[in-house]
C-alpha cells in the first residue's frame, strides 16, 4: 500500500455542504421573482451600515482627539473620561451623520427603480448624486453640486468595484 500525504486526500475529499439544496421559501410567487431586497429592507440595510460605519469612524476620531487632548496634569480617571468622552460624542455625530445619507440614498435608490422600473447602474449614481446635493442643499448650491458630484464618483467607484469583484473573484 502507497503512503498518501495528507495533500493527496484532503484534494480528493468533497467538503459537505448544509446549506446546498435549501432555497428560501416565499409566501407568495411573485416575491420569489424578484432578485432584490425590498424598498424597506434596503432603506434598513444602508441605513443601518451608514451608522454602523460612521459610529466606528467616529468612535475612532474622536478617541485619537481624546488622547491628544490629555494633559500632564491629567489624573487617570480624568484622562479615561476625555478619552470617552471624545470617542462617544463623536462616534454619535458622525454615526448619524452616515446614517442619514444611508437613509437618502435608499429612499433615492428605491425611487428610482420605481420609477424606471429597472436595476441598473443609473439608478445607484442618480441617487448617489441626488443624496450629495440633498445632504449639503442648505449649503448653497455650489457646495450642493460639489456634495453631488463627490456622491455619484463615490458610487460609481462602488458599484464598479462591486462587479469586478464579482467577476474576478470567486466566492
Amino acid at each position: 500500500m502507497a503512503y498518501q500525504s495528507r495533500e493527496d486526500i484532503d484534494s480528493t475529499r468533497r467538503l459537505y455542504n448544509p446549506y446546498k439544496d435549501l432555497r428560501p421559501e416565499y409566501l407568495f410567487q411573485e416575491e420569489s421573482l424578484a432578485q432584490r431586497r425590498s424598498w424597506g429592507e434596503n432603506l434598513t440595510y444602508y441605513t443601518g451600515i451608514g451608522y454602523l460605519a460612521g459610529s466606528s469612524a467616529g468612535t475612532a476620531r474622536g478617541f485619537v482627539s481624546g488622547v491628544n487632548s490629555i494633559e500632564q496634569t491629567d489624573t487617570m480617571k480624568l484622562r479615561t473620561s476625555r478619552i470617552l468622552n471624545g470617542s462617544g460624542h463623536t462616534g454619535r455625530q458622525v454615526g448619524n451623520r452616515c446614517g442619514v445619507i444611508g437613509l437618502m440614498y435608499a429612499a433615492l435608490e428605491s425611487g428610482m427603480m420605481a420609477i424606471r422600473d429597472e436595476d441598473d447602474v443609473i439608478n445607484s449614481v442618480v441617487a448617489g448624486l441626488g443624496t450629495g446635493a440633498l445632504y449639503k442643499a442648505a449649503a448653497g448650491p455650489r457646495s450642493a453640486a460639489v456634495a453631488a458630484a463627490i456622491g455619484g464618483v463615490i458610487v460609481g467607484i462602488a458599484v464598479a468595484g462591486k462587479q469586478a469583484l464579482k467577476r474576478y473573484v470567486p466566492i
